[in-house]
């Protein structure tokens, strides 16, 4: 990969990073007055049909064959259907913050899968050291005593770390979709969990005796066209560019991303402690997506 395109690639990262981060709050307003399975039926179909329609504009057709909408139906089980219900369902009860830290895991899980199972990328004593850094500086950086409300509400908060296993599952099995558009197994992947998520939630939840509050509904669409449709369209690029590892890095960064916001918008102070937090994050990240110098000439012919 070129120094160029790397740039890019680490931006969109930050990007994706930023797009997630936000989805937590976005979410814990949202079920206010949307149960969960409405709430992730609508996100679903909304940023599907939105990816749809710049696909058709953009002049490119989905797949038609069954084995690829197999695969897709899988990512989606994976990578939307599963976590996030059982995300929404947990920040009912859970604040929005404790979801957030559970959720920043997925890269350890990624990684001790690839270590363990499927083997596709080098397991390198660096990229070990970039999980470690990384939980490091979240631990830093949201300040231990975040940490006190664990195990206090133990199901949903396993129900965010299930969701975690979920993700980090959809990170290594998305690398079957190379060769395709990015954008196409996102929109593959979300039309899929609509089919699935439309039909529970008319059984389960009635949506049309649903009174929704309007930040209710304005959260659902800034959680359908950011935080998904538009975040998906990159997550799916960046697990072909930095890898499964990589990609789920953004983990890490969804948290110094929020304290950054806070800092600049509301008028947040930082730590010193987070500051230090916020450096071991950055060493994380780039532990774990920067190539190695003796394969940046092998990558950059892939790229």
């Amino acid at each position: 990969m070129a120094k160029t395109n790397l740039t890019l690639e680490l931006l969109l990262l930050l990007a994706l990073a930023t797009l997630w981060g936000a989805s937590y709050t976005f979410i814990k307003i949202g079920v206010e007055t949307i149960p969960p399975v409405t709430l992730i039926a609508a996100r679903t179909l909304i940023a599907g049909a939105l990816l749809l329609a710049v696909l058709r504009w953009r002049g490119l057709k989905m797949p038609r064959d069954l084995a690829t909408w197999r695969r897709f139906l899988f990512q989606a089980c994976l990578n939307s259907v599963v976590p996030f219900t059982l995300i929404a369902w947990a920040e009912q009860t859970i604040d929005a913050g404790i979801a957030s830290i559970l959720n920043a895991t997925t890269p350890i899980f990624a990684f001790l899968m690839t270590a363990l199972i499927t083997r596709h990328e080098a397991v390198t004593a660096r990229k070990l050291v970039g999980v470690i850094a990384g939980m490091t500086g979240i631990s830093l950086i949201i300040g231990m005593e975040a940490f006190g409300g664990l195990g206090a509400q133990l199901l949903p908060q396993l129900a965010v770390v299930l969701a975690t296993v979920c993700y980090a599952g959809a990170a290594i099995f998305g690398r079957s979709f190379k060769g395709l558009d990015p954008m196409m197994p996102a929109a593959g992947s979300l039309i899929s969990g609509t089919v699935l998520l439309i039909p529970t939630s008319l059984i389960v939840d009635r949506p049309w005796t649903l009174a929704p509050s309007m930040d209710s509904l304005l959260a659902l669409l800034g959680l359908a066209v950011f935080s998904t449709a538009l975040a998906f369209a990159i997550y799916f690029r960046l697990i072909q560019t930095l890898g499964s590892v990589g990609a789920t890095a953004q983990a890490y960064l969804r948290v110094p991303v929020g304290v950054a916001i806070g800092a600049l918008f509301l008028g947040e102070r930082l730590s010193d402690t987070a500051w230090i937090g916020l450096g071991c994050v950055i060493i994380g990240v780039a532990a774990m997506t920067i190539p190695a110098r003796r394969h940046t000439s092998a990558v950059a012919r892939r790229g």
